[in-house]
């Protein structure tokens, strides 16, 4: 097992660019170029070196695990790496487009998380010319399936290529080692598939939430950006329900194509990047148009309850999001790759905290940036561009905020008070170019794009290992 080290520790993609189709503007992943791979992050490498800090709440945590993933393909060459997921011991990670996609998801058994063992692969032959960047996994109980149920985002390399398609895979991985496809739901190949997605149940049903950016656009209008797919039989996926941000009244009529004409006088950019589900709660990323909570109860018949909105000079970018304390307090984060876009405050993407105890009316109680999102040269200039700084994906434990930030690895977050998050850990590897994070059982996940799987866990004895967490 390689061990790559450099750790801070106050512990705690997206694609390249483009201008694409009929939008002359940079909106993440529809209008990038896939063919560029994001895990280019040598000019921030020095990120690595700065000093170890942290917090007695994280004290001992540290790196224990990268393990070198098998190469499966048979030209031999590796593909670049996407989110991470757990579940009952097993991490499941998705892949990105390096060396033309088609990784699929790989999976490893985590009971020693020391020393993790790659176990399977699986979505990876399915559907040519696609990347399977998220996975979620759950274990559902429906009239026809029993057991634990993978769903995995499909995407398109190239809408052009007569054999590709995108939407979603469904696979049983009861038996980890052994996974059995099951099932696909297809979304219309004139756009790049499902980017993000959900999986939930409801009582003896299961269904699956999808963000296909510009759906609406490319098929002119017979699909819709937002779905509600029932995969209780995932043999045969069903589509309940879609939704598409100009059904909202107050866009409707300053809609152009994927274009708001927004309040504020600005025309921002606005497609469904990523899907959640909380209870009976819907909390979908509509970039520049906010995070939209629907009460989805019914899922044949959602219920729209309201919405965060950015100040004039904020850049949107609502990207992903997550809940806490019980469902009454929502993390937005927000994906800003050009800090100095004209009109807008010089930052990359931060997150911000809302209290919606009313769903109807999100509050804003905080912001939460770091020296990452603030710290740009004194020499860039207006084309100054990159995904390094931003955040990126969150997770919730407790009272803990987990923040994927690139660059800057794993960023975690005391929201103990909301209203006033301070940075508690920070663990960033070699070469750090963090994707996901996922918080479960006894040890804390991150996917880097360039190398894969990092575990990080508790050393109670507090020995000397490789320190990565602490204060």
């Amino acid at each position: 097992m390689k061990k790559k080290l450099l750790m801070t520790a106050v512990l705690s993609g997206a694609l390249t660019l483009s201008s694409f189709g009929p939008f002359n503007v940079l909106a993440h992943d529809e209008l990038g170029d896939v063919n560029v791979d994001k895990g280019d992050r040598a000019e921030y490498n020095d990120l690595a070196a700065e000093v170890l800090r942290g917090s007695k709440n994280l004290k001992y945590w540290h790196e224990v695990a990268a393990p070198e993933p098998n190469v499966v393909r048979a030209d031999g060459k590796q593909n670049s790496f996407a989110d991470v997921y757990a579940h009952k011991g097993f991490a499941y990670l998705g892949t990105h487009t390096k060396n033309g996609a088609n990784g699929g998801v790989r999976v490893y058994d985590l009971k020693d998380p020391a020393n993790p063992k790659e176990v399977a692969v699986f979505a990876n032959n399915d559907i040519p010319g696609t990347w399977q960047e998220k996975v979620i996994v759950k274990s559902i109980n429906t009239p026809d399936f029993k057991g634990d149920l993978a769903v995995v985002s499909v995407q398109q390399t190239n809408r052009a290529n007569p054999d590709s398609k995108g939407g979603f895979l469904l696979y049983d991985v009861t038996d980890p080692y052994n996974p059995k496809k099951l099932g696909f739901s297809e979304v219309t190949k004139k756009t790049r598939g499902t980017h993000e997605l959900y999986l939930t149940t409801q009582g003896n049903r299961a269904i699956v939430l999808t963000a296909n950016p510009y759906a609406d656009y490319y098929s002119h209008g017979e699909e819709k950006d937002f779905q509600i797919v029932d995969v209780s039989n995932p043999t045969q996926p069903k589509k309940l329900w879609e939704f598409d941000p100009r059904m909202l009244p107050e866009v409707a009529d300053d809609f152009d194509g994927y274009f708001w004409k927004s309040p504020d006088g600005k025309t921002r950019p606005v497609f469904n990047h990523s899907t959640r589900v909380d209870g009976d709660y819907a909390y979908i990323s509509m970039w520049d148009l906010g995070t939209i909570i629907f009460d989805i109860s019914n899922p044949e018949n959602p219920t729209y309850l309201g919405r965060t909105d950015f100040a004039s000079h904020q850049q949107g970018s609502a990207h992903s999001s997550a809940v806490a304390k019980g469902g009454n307090i929502l993390i937005e984060t927000r994906e800003v790759y050009q800090p100095l876009k004209p009109g807008y405050e010089k930052a990359f993407g931060y997150t911000r905290i809302f209290d919606i105890k009313d769903k109807k009316n999100p509050k804003l109680l905080s912001e939460f940036k770091t020296d990452l999102t603030t710290d740009i040269p004194d020499d860039a200039t207006s084309s100054y561009s990159t995904f390094s700084r931003t955040v990126h994906d969150p997770k919730v434990h407790g009272n803990t905020l987990y923040l994927s930030h690139y660059a800057g690895g794993v960023i975690a977050v005391d929201i103990t008070n909301p209203a006033n998050p301070t940075e508690i850990g920070r663990y960033t590897p070699e070469k750090s170019d963090v994707w996901g994070v996922f918080v479960d059982r006894n040890y804390v996940l991150a996917s880097d794009i360039g190398s894969g799987l990092k575990v990080l866990q508790k050393n109670n004895s507090g020995g000397n290992g490789n320190t990565g967490l602490q204060r």
